[in-house]
């Protein structure tokens, strides 16, 4: 991370776009925070938008607001998210998500920083720094026709790939250690963890990344039996799910084994349809027919991670 560091001090006095690319959880939302947090914007907002997060059809209003009157249920004006950055940051995540119609309309906005707003006519200026990031191969995108070309280049003036915690354990110690800081804090406990915890933190390969890291801390804490409950975790991915439960499965009663057949089947449907989509979540919500917080919660609990991405 020491690379990202230089990076972010050597474009702390700039307005650069900032394009930050890498695998989900790898701490790309700190990153940006980082690069806003060093710069003269400081004192300015730090406003982030998630654009797999909102659908296709009020991401616009979203970010460049609306006018009275402009659809349905537009009853008042409402100022749009780049608006409310001005003078400050605004980070666009999952910026591959963002439909192809508003990939147009953010390429004009970039260029000279003026928009309307839906329904509106009159233009109005911002002065805001442009940060955006993805778990995607862009130039992917672009060649299957998903993302603009032109867009990619007008993002992509100063490009930060953040590698994955697999490739920098030394880290682990120190997160391990602000984790530990921040939950104590929140819970009001005196959590501390053992020697050979810490060694299995190192020995893990966190394909959830800094995100699986956090959540293995906070259950740590949060749970009486935690460390014990991540050990076993350990020892039965490492015999390949070998290791049958405590009880056998002789003493579940029907209700418990049908739960576990249901839990087994929805997991490997929310995996068929994750796959399908190529891991957008959008939609995959759309396709379930859920909403998109009650599909990110599904996948959690099920502990599903998108498979490594490579290329830049």
């Amino acid at each position: 991370m020491r690379a990202i560091r230089t990076i972010v001090e050597n474009i702390a006095d700039t307005d650069a776009t900032v394009l930050i690319h890498g695998e989900s959880g790898v701490g790309k939302d700190l990153v940006a925070r980082a690069i806003h947090a060093a710069s003269a914007r400081r004192g300015g907002p730090f406003i982030k938008v998630n654009c797999a997060a909102i659908p296709g059809e009020l991401l616009e209003s979203e970010l460049f607001g609306h006018e009275r009157g402009a659809f349905t249920g537009a009853h008042r004006r409402k100022p749009g998210q780049f608006e409310y950055a001005d003078n400050g940051a605004m980070f666009l995540d999952e910026i591959a998500e963002l439909p192809l119609t508003l990939q147009a309309k953010l390429l004009h906005v970039l260029q000279d920083f003026r928009f309307t707003r839906v329904g509106g006519h009159g233009a109005i200026e911002v002065d805001t720094r442009v940060i955006a990031a993805t778990n995607r191969d862009l130039e992917r995108a672009i060649a299957r026709g998903e993302f603009r070309e032109d867009l990619y280049y007008r993002l992509n003036v100063v490009e930060i790939h953040v590698p994955p915690l697999r490739e920098r354990r030394e880290e682990i110690p120190l997160l391990v250690s602000a984790f530990l800081t921040r939950f104590n804090a929140q819970y009001g406990r005196q959590k501390e963890l053992a020697p050979e915890t810490l060694a299995r933190l190192m020995e893990h390969p966190w394909s959830g990344n800094v995100r699986e890291l956090e959540n293995a801390i906070r259950r740590m804490v949060v749970l009486t039996e935690g460390e014990q409950a991540f050990a076993v975790s350990l020892a039965r991915r490492r015999n390949g799910h070998a290791t049958a439960a405590a009880a056998p499965i002789a003493s579940e009663s029907l209700r418990e084994i049908a739960r576990r057949a249901a839990r087994e089947a929805e997991r490997k449907a929310l995996v068929e349809v994750l796959d399908r989509s190529h891991w957008n979540r959008a939609k995959a919500s759309r396709i379930l027919k859920v909403s998109y917080k009650t599909l990110l919660n599904k996948i959690a609990e099920c502990g599903l991670t998108p498979p490594p991405r490579h290329g830049s």
